[in-house]
């Protein structure tokens, strides 16, 4: 028997990580996908992980910082599509109200069980 599931964005749950970014998760046993919601002024804190991650814009615009000290700057806009290796050091800043999509290989264990600290520093 096969293992394939189907997912409804509308039937998953909406997770509230800050005040400015909400997300949807869908987890295979090698990859994840999520819808993230960032309200303008957003900032996703400079971070990095070892997980391979595609970011498409589906409405809005994300400026990324690149790099251990930001040098790289990258806006990213709807119909759009970021590729970040693993390990490469990334920060993002909401310039309007945005819906990405993420997608990362392997599935991010610490959105999984919530140990993704990075989120609330100052």
């Amino acid at each position: 028997m096969s293992n394939t599931r189907l997912f409804r964005w509308d039937d998953v749950p909406l997770e509230r990580v800050t005040a400015s970014l909400d997300r949807k998760l869908i987890t295979g046993d090698g990859m994840m996908l999520a819808h993230v919601y960032l309200k303008q002024g957003c900032i996703v804190p400079k971070h990095q992980h070892h997980n391979e991650q595609f970011t498409y814009i589906i409405n809005g615009a994300l400026r990324f910082r690149i790099g251990e000290d930001g040098g790289e700057e990258v806006t990213v806009r709807a119909g759009e599509v970021l590729h970040i290796p693993s390990n490469v050091w990334h920060q993002a800043e909401a310039l309007e109200d945005t819906l990405d999509m993420d997608i990362f290989s392997p599935p991010r264990e610490d959105w999984l069980n919530h140990t993704d600290s990075y989120f609330h520093r100052t």
